[in-house]
C-alpha cells in the first residue's frame, strides 16, 4: 500500500512538472536569446546556414498550424478537436517541435554565439523540454482519441519523421487552411523577423 501511495505521488508530481512546462513553454527560449546577444559574433557565412536551417523550421510550423490552427497556441490545459494526422503530422507526430528546434538552431548558427556550445546546449534542453510537453499532450490524446491514436502513436515517430506518409482514412481531418495558419504564426513570425534584423545590426555595429 505505501508503495502504490509513493507511485501515486511521483506521478502527481511529474504531472505538475509537465503541466508547468507546457503552460510557460513560450518564455524558456528568453535566457538563450538573451545570452545569445550578449555574445554575439555573426559573420555572413554563418546568418546564411542559420537563416536557412530557422526558415525551415518556421515553415514546418506554418504546414502543421495550416492544418492544426489556433489551437496550438493554448497555454492552459492540453486539449484539440481534431486528432490531426494530415499534412506534416503524416511524418512525425509532434512537427511544431521539430520546427521549433530548427528554428532555434537557425537562430543560434546565425548569431554565432558562443558557437558550437550554446547552441549544443539549447538544443539538448529543448529536446528535453519537449520530451516532457509530449507526455502530457499524449496523455490527453489517449483518452480523447483512445484506438485510433493508439495506431497512430504505434506508427508514426515522435519527433523523427518517417519516410512515407501516414494514413488513416476514419480519422475526420479540419482542411488546410493556409490563411489560417498565417494568422495563428503571426507573433512567431514577427519574432523571428525581430531576432533576424537585430542580429544583422548587432554585425553591422560591431563591423565598424
Amino acid at each position: 500500500m505505501v508503495s502504490e501511495q509513493t507511485t501515486t505521488t511521483e506521478k502527481s508530481g511529474l504531472d505538475k512538472l509537465q503541466g508547468k512546462i507546457f503552460k510557460y513553454r513560450s518564455y524558456t527560449p528568453l535566457p538563450f536569446l538573451a545570452l545569445m546577444f550578449m555574445y554575439q559574433w555573426a559573420n555572413v557565412w554563418s546568418i546564411i546556414i542559420g537563416f536557412f536551417i530557422a526558415l525551415a523550421g518556421e515553415l514546418i510550423r506554418l504546414w502543421g498550424v495550416s492544418y492544426a490552427g489556433s489551437e496550438t497556441r493554448t497555454t492552459g490545459k492540453v486539449g484539440g478537436t481534431y486528432l490531426v494526422i494530415s499534412g506534416p503530422f503524416a511524418y512525425v507526430r509532434n512537427p511544431l517541435y521539430v520546427g521549433n528546434m530548427l528554428l532555434y538552431t537557425g537562430i543560434g548558427i546565425m548569431s554565432f554565439a558562443l558557437f558550437p556550445y550554446l547552441q549544443i546546449i539549447a538544443l539538448v534542453f529543448f529536446y528535453l523540454q519537449y520530451r516532457f510537453i509530449v507526455r502530457e499532450e499524449e496523455g490527453y490524446l489517449k483518452t480523447a482519441f483512445g484506438h485510433e491514436y493508439e495506431e497512430y502513436y504505434k506508427n508514426v515517430p515522435r519527433f523523427i519523421p518517417r519516410l512515407t506518409a501516414y494514413k488513416n482514412r476514419n480519422i475526420v481531418q479540419p482542411q488546410f487552411n493556409l490563411k489560417s495558419g498565417l494568422r495563428s504564426e503571426r507573433r512567431t513570425l514577427q519574432a523571428f523577423s525581430v531576432v533576424i534584423v537585430t542580429i544583422i545590426l548587432i554585425r553591422i555595429i560591431r563591423a565598424y
